[in-house]
């Protein structure tokens, strides 16, 4: 922290003090706290700087976009840097309430919204992270060819060459890929959160919904909403709402594990163990 502090000292001027720390539930990537300064109440994530290079750079960038582009509270990047041994990042702290009666629908409407949000390309302009791994945005003009190469199987190459799967698996991937475009719909490309579950949103002090921890891209809007229904904790009428304002395509539920195909190979990457049996059992119900 007196590391932390004289690099502070140089944004914020020379009286700028840390008062006081508190730890808050960061998930296994970084430490997060909330810390009270002499110039007000902060969020500060910190990481090891060389094992994940550029990656609060990568979450400023996503966060302003979502800023920009969307209607929910997204906390405000203050500042990004590096320590003698950290890399950090400095945002405004989300004050949470309880929710609001309408908080679902409002998410709901909101999320629409932002997926309306499209451009001329899949991905980004950058590659950036999902959790400690890269995630490859490479511009593409095929919703279908984006997701095969720069999900599925970037995913599944990275699996193979550490031994978290052998060539069966593989190849039954790989016949998969190569009958994707029979499963996958035309559709632009959506503005993405790109990690959507329940720990990466909070309510904010007006009781509606915030966004954190963002690992945006453009793609098949679909993918945001098989995220949010892979680990739970999403109210059905988010979904209702979210139909209403912008309908999803006809059978899109019978495509929801088609995409929890990639978090879920994200997660073979990370854990391996049982999600190797459930990428698995996605693949035999596609081929």
């Amino acid at each position: 922290m007196e590391s932390l502090n004289r690099r502070l000292k140089q944004h914020f001027g020379n009286n700028f003090q840390i008062l006081d720390q508190e730890p808050l539930a960061g998930g296994d990537i970084n430490r997060v706290y909330r810390i009270n300064t002499s110039d007000g109440v902060f969020c500060l994530k910190l990481n090891e700087l060389s094992r994940y290079p550029g990656m609060f750079e990568k979450e400023a960038s996503g966060l302003n976009l979502l800023k920009e582009k969307t209607s929910f509270t997204i906390p405000d990047v203050l500042l990004t840097g590096t320590t003698d041994s950290a890399s950090f990042i400095l945002l405004s702290f989300i004050e949470s309430t309880e929710r609001k009666h309408t908080f679902w629908e409002d998410f709901g409407r909101k999320l629409a919204t932002m997926h309306k949000q499209s451009h001329d390309f899949f991905g980004l302009d950058h590659n950036n992270y999902i959790g400690t791994l890269q995630q490859e945005n490479a511009r593409t003009l095929s919703g279908c060819d984006f997701y095969t190469q720069h999900r599925i199987l970037a995913q599944t190459r990275l699996a193979f060459d550490s031994g978290r799967i052998g060539h069966s698996f593989l190849q039954k991937i790989e016949i998969l890929c190569g009958k994707m475009h029979t499963y996958l719909l035309d559709e632009d490309p959506a503005l993405l959160h790109g990690d959507l579950w329940a720990g990466n949103f909070l309510v904010d002090d007006s009781g509606y919904a915030a966004l954190i921890d963002p690992a945006v891209y453009y793609g098949y809007r679909e993918i945001d909403l098989s995220m949010m229904h892979l680990f739970g904790g999403f109210d059905e009428t988010l979904f209702e709402a979210y139909n209403e304002m912008f309908p999803l395509q006809k059978n899109w539920k019978d495509r929801i594990p088609l995409f929890q195909l990639y978090p879920i190979l994200v997660h073979v990457n990370l854990f391996g163990g049982g999600y190797v049996r459930q990428a698995l059992s996605i693949i035999q119900k596609y081929t």
